[in-house]
């Protein structure tokens, strides 16, 4: 097999200006955008040309905002030569980013795609709108974060939990707005520094978002789920698969489930990965990847995030 991975990014990530020289450059990369007008009534487009910021901060329409920005990366390193689908070996992402990684593995058709996730994005929206909650990032370790979690439950009786294993000495927990702060006192109390809750519309990947698990497995219902051509690995498990049921219950399950994403990556690792090319918009994955990747078994890794990066990749410049 390849040993090449696609990584695709997740909500937080957005930013006024995203996939948007890519689509200027490379028509197929334009034609996601304009399926994303067909399927969705919305320009998306425009918004990541002109903003503003606050618009593409909603939760509905950030979800599609970055995965459109992600595929319009993909179609434009297909375009550009600079990647071929032979050469990839694996997909994942981050929480939102697995849909991204699912459609660029063929698992599902571009609009369908936007379509799931706008849907997922109504329902976390809804979610965090019943449950004012949110998510905190700590700096320790996983075992940490969760004694600070259950010493708040123990406290308030509410909802926290880890919501993201993102690397080493990173982790984001959830929960109601009571419990966090709560949660955040008890981490100060133990030495945790700078505990710092996230801009975000609600407690994401905790049972509190069981409205848009709702929403989303109601979605899929009416969705063709294939067999990607290579494994995609889930942010549930963490490890890799292809099989299609296996992959409708991961993505309903990820909306109320912690994020695994060391384990992905790890995972990503075992099937030989050696390089990794992340797309729009940001860097901030491979910059985990490679304090996960103790042992340096990624030699390259780039980041494919505007026509500039991909022309560079394209000559093999390492980022």
């Amino acid at each position: 097999m390849s040993h090449t991975a696609l990584v695709f990014p997740g909500q937080g990530a957005q930013k006024v200006g995203m996939g948007v020289d890519v689509a200027d450059r490379w028509p197929a990369a334009r034609a996601v955008y304009d399926r994303a007008a067909e399927v969705l009534g919305l320009d998306l487009l425009a918004l990541c040309r002109e903003g503003p910021a606050e618009e593409l901060v909603r939760t509905d329409i950030q979800q599609p905002a970055i995965l459109a920005a992600g595929v319009a990366c993909w179609e434009a390193l297909k375009a550009s030569g600079a990647v071929s689908e032979g050469d990839v070996g694996a997909c994942f992402g981050l929480s939102l980013g697995e849909f991204t990684a699912l459609q660029a593995a063929g698992a599902l058709e571009v609009g369908d795609a936007l379509l799931l996730v706008r849907e997922r994005g109504l329902g976390m929206q809804a979610a965090s709108e019943a449950h004012p909650s949110g998510l905190t990032a700590l700096r320790c370790a996983v075992e940490d974060a969760e004694d600070v979690c259950a010493k708040a439950r123990e406290n308030t009786g509410g909802v926290c939990g880890v919501a993201n294993l993102n690397a080493p000495g990173q982790v984001v927990i959830s929960g109601d707005n009571d419990s966090l702060d709560v949660a955040e006192s008890i981490a100060k109390e133990q030495g945790i520094r700078r505990p710092t809750r996230l801009p975000v519309a609600g407690a994401f990947h905790s049972p509190l978002m069981q409205i848009g698990a709702d929403r989303l497995a109601l979605a899929l219902d009416g969705i063709e789920v294939r067999a990607p051509r290579v494994p995609v690995i889930s942010n549930v498990t963490g490890r890799p698969t292809t099989d299609p049921d296996t992959i409708r219950a991961n993505l309903v399950a990820q909306v109320t489930s912690p994020v695994l994403f060391i384990d992905c990556v790890q995972s990503a690792l075992g099937l030989g990965i050696t390089r990794v090319i992340e797309t729009a918009p940001g860097k901030v994955l491979t910059g985990l990847i490679r304090r996960i990747d103790t042992d340096g078994k990624v030699e390259h890794s780039f980041n494919a995030d505007s026509a500039e990066a991909i022309q560079g990749l394209l000559q093999g410049e390492s980022a």
